[in-house]
C-alpha cells in the first residue's frame, strides 16, 4: 500500500507525484425523491423572492445553473445560492471517461446489490499514486458518517464503492487562496461564485464516474484538502438514479457533518430547519416534507398530521419534540419539530421524525433480508445459508411452512440442522424478516420494512 504523502505547510493539501492527465451501472430512480427535490426547490425559490431576491425566468441564451447548499464554517447555518452549471459533456469526453481510469473497489460489502443502500465515493484531487490515499479517506470517512445515527444502526443495509478518478494535479483550487488553480478530474473548488467554502464540482463529469460503479443510489465527492467546505447538489435530474451528489473535505475532521446534512435532503427528504432572519412570513401551502408543518402541536394532534406520533417525546438531539417556529429559510410561518437538529445546525443529531425519515430513504434502496446465495437454484442438505438483518430486526426460520422456533434470530442456518429430511423429496426452507425497531412509528413505513427469502433444497 502507497503511503500518504505529507501536507505540504500553509496549502492544506497532500504532497504527491504529478500523474499524467485523466487518463453497468445499476442507477435506480426515484419519483417520490424528485417529487421532494421539486417541492423544496419551490420552498428555497419562495426564501429567496422574501428576501428581496429575485430569480429570472430562464432564456434559451441565459446560463444554466444550480441550486447548491454550502456551510460558511462548523457550527453555523448553512446557506443557499444558484452557481453556474458546467458545460454539459461532449460525447469525445464522455467517451474518453468511459474508456480512462475510474477503477472501482469495493470499501464496504454487506450483500448484493439492489438489496442494499449502495454508496459512491468519488476521488477528487488525487493524482495515479495517490489513489490508496484515496481508500483510506473513503474508509475514514464513511467511518464517521456511519456513526451517525440512525446509521449506526443499520451499517449493515450499506455497500460502500471508491471510485478512483486519476487527477494530474494533487489537491484542489481554490486551498489555500483563491488563486490557486490545480488541474483535476472533477474541476474541485473552493471560492465556488466567489465563496470560500463553496466546493463546487463539475456534475456532469461525477455523474459519468458514478456510472463506473456497480449501483449509486449517494453520491459523495471527496476532494483532496484538508480545508473546510464542501456543496449539496440536491437539484440534480433523478435520471441519474441517485437524488444528489454531496462534496466535502477528504481530511477535515468536521467535513463530513456536511455529507451527513446532505444525506438527510437526498435520502430522508428532509427540509432545512434552519431560517435567514429577516425572512418573511411564510404562506404557501402545507410542505411534502416530513419535518415542516404550517401546523402548530394542537393541530398536528388533533388533525393526525405530520410528526404527531412523536410530541412530546425527548429528541437525541435535545429537547422533546413539539413545533418551533422557524425553518425552510423562514422566521415565520413554518414550524420544525425540535429546537435544533442536524437540518438546521452541523454537529447536532437528527431528531426523531428526521430519523425516522432516514430509515424511510434507507428502505427506499435496500431490503430489510438480504442474502449471498441466490434463491433461483437448489441447494443441498449441507448448504451452509446466510442471511442479513438489521439488529432492530426480528428474524424467523421455516421449513415447509413451519416455523423452527429454536433457529428465531440466528442468520446461519444449515438445512439439515433446521430438519430438513433426506426422504428423496424436495423441500422449502424460507427466513421473514421484519424490523421492530422503536424509532420508526408510522404503520404505513413499518409495512415495508418486512421481508422473505426462500430456497429449495434439492433430494
Amino acid at each position: 500500500m502507497l503511503r500518504r504523502s505529507p501536507s505540504i505547510p500553509g496549502t492544506g493539501r497532500h504532497r504527491g507525484a504529478t500523474g499524467q492527465g485523466p487518463r453497468r451501472p445499476s442507477l435506480r430512480t426515484s419519483v417520490s425523491g424528485a417529487l421532494a427535490i421539486a417541492a423544496l426547490a419551490a420552498t428555497t425559490v419562495a426564501a429567496s423572492t422574501a428576501q428581496g431576491v429575485t430569480t429570472p425566468a430562464p432564456s434559451p441564451q441565459a446560463q444554466r445553473t444550480q441550486h447548491v447548499e454550502y456551510f460558511t464554517g462548523p457550527g453555523g447555518h448553512p446557506r443557499h445560492t444558484s452557481v453556474a452549471a458546467p458545460k454539459p459533456l461532449s460525447r469525445s469526453q464522455k467517451t474518453a471517461i468511459a474508456a480512462g481510469d475510474g477503477d472501482v473497489t469495493p470499501i464496504v460489502q454487506n450483500g448484493p446489490v439492489g438489496s442494499k443502500l449502495d454508496v459512491v465515493f468519488i476521488g477528487d484531487g488525487y493524482t495515479s499514486a495517490q489513489q490508496e490515499d484515496f481508500h483510506a479517506d473513503v474508509r475514514a470517512k464513511w467511518a464517521k458518517i456511519s456513526a451517525v445515527e440512525p446509521y449506526a444502526s443499520y451499517a449493515g443495509q450499506f455497500n460502500v464503492w471508491a471510485v478512483d478518478a486519476v487527477s494530474h494535479d494533487s489537491g484542489v483550487s481554490g486551498d489555500p487562496t483563491q488563486d490557486v488553480v490545480r488541474n483535476t478530474a472533477l474541476g474541485s473548488a473552493f471560492f465556488c461564485d466567489g465563496t470560500e467554502r463553496l466546493l463546487c464540482v463539475d456534475t456532469g463529469k461525477v455523474e459519468a464516474y458514478a456510472a463506473k460503479a456497480p449501483a449509486a443510489d449517494l453520491v459523495v465527492v471527496l476532494s483532496n484538502s484538508t480545508k473546510y467546505g464542501g456543496a449539496g447538489y440536491n437539484d440534480i435530474s433523478s435520471q441519474v438514479g441517485y437524488d444528489g451528489i454531496a462534496t466535502a473535505s477528504s481530511d477535515n475532521d468536521r467535513s463530513d457533518q456536511i455529507a451527513v446534512h446532505e444525506t438527510g435532503h437526498s435520502l430522508g427528504k428532509l427540509a432545512d430547519e434552519y431560517d435567514y432572519g429577516e425572512s418573511g412570513t411564510y404562506s404557501g401551502p402545507e410542505p411534502q416534507q416530513a419535518n415542516l408543518t404550517t401546523l402548530s402541536a394542537d393541530q398536528m394532534a388533533a388533525q393526525r398530521q405530520k410528526w404527531y406520533r412523536w410530541l412530546g417525546q425527548e429528541s437525541p438531539d435535545g429537547g422533546p419534540v413539539g413545533a418551533y417556529e422557524g425553518g425552510g429559510y423562514y422566521q415565520y410561518g413554518l414550524n420544525r419539530p425540535t429546537e435544533n437538529s442536524i437540518m438546521r445546525s452541523l454537529g447536532r443529531e437528527f431528531n426523531l421524525p428526521g430519523r425516522e425519515a432516514m430509515i424511510a430513504g434507507f428502505y427506499r434502496f435496500g431490503s430489510v433480508l438480504s442474502s449471498p446465495l441466490a434463491t433461483d437454484r437448489a441447494l443441498t442438505r449441507g448448504t451452509r445459508i446466510r442471511v442479513t438483518v438489521p439488529a432492530s430486526a426480528q428474524l424467523k426460520w421455516y421449513v415447509d411452512g413451519r416455523e423452527r422456533k429454536s433457529a428465531r434470530g440466528r442468520t446461519t442456518v444449515v438445512p439439515r440442522a433446521l430438519g430438513v429430511p433426506a426422504d428423496g423429496r424436495r423441500h422449502t426452507v424460507t427466513a421473514r424478516a421484519a424490523d421492530r425497531t422503536g424509532a420508526v412509528r408510522d404503520p404505513a413505513l413499518r409495512r415495508v420494512m418486512s421481508g422473505v427469502l426462500s430456497w429449495k433444497i434439492a433430494p
